[in-house]
């Protein structure tokens, strides 16, 4: 099983990125997926959470409105569009797929927000 993130960057405030994971190993399409982020010195905090058909979708309150979480069945990826970035945004930011059999990370892509 493997998670491949991708799409970190060093950005201005205000600007948008787009991240996305490709994933193998496991049936993409029957398990929910999520994005997690984790600044220095903080715990690792759950951004937000797309279920397998992609009808269902959770955020933090802290990224609601401004990203969005989507999959692409036949792809077996699944994305997050950051838009109004701040600083606070700030992490690395990982993928996580939730199997049955537990829960699996990818190693991780950077995102860096500037003021």
């Amino acid at each position: 099983l493997q998670l491949v993130e991708s799409g970190g960057d060093w950005l201005q405030s205000a600007g948008s990125l787009r991240l996305s994971c490709a994933a193998s190993g496991f049936t993409f399409s029957s398990y929910a997926m999520s994005w997690y982020r984790q600044a220095p010195g903080t715990e690792r905090e759950l951004v937000a959470t797309i279920y397998s058909a992609g009808a269902y979708t959770y955020y933090a309150d802290s990224v609601k409105g401004r990203f969005t979480i989507s999959r692409d069945n036949a792809k077996n990826t699944v994305y997050l569009q950051m838009n109004a970035l701040k600083p606070e945004d700030t992490a690395v930011y990982y993928c996580n797929a939730a199997l049955t059999k537990g829960a699996y990370w990818g190693q991780g892509t950077q995102v860096t927000v500037s003021s």
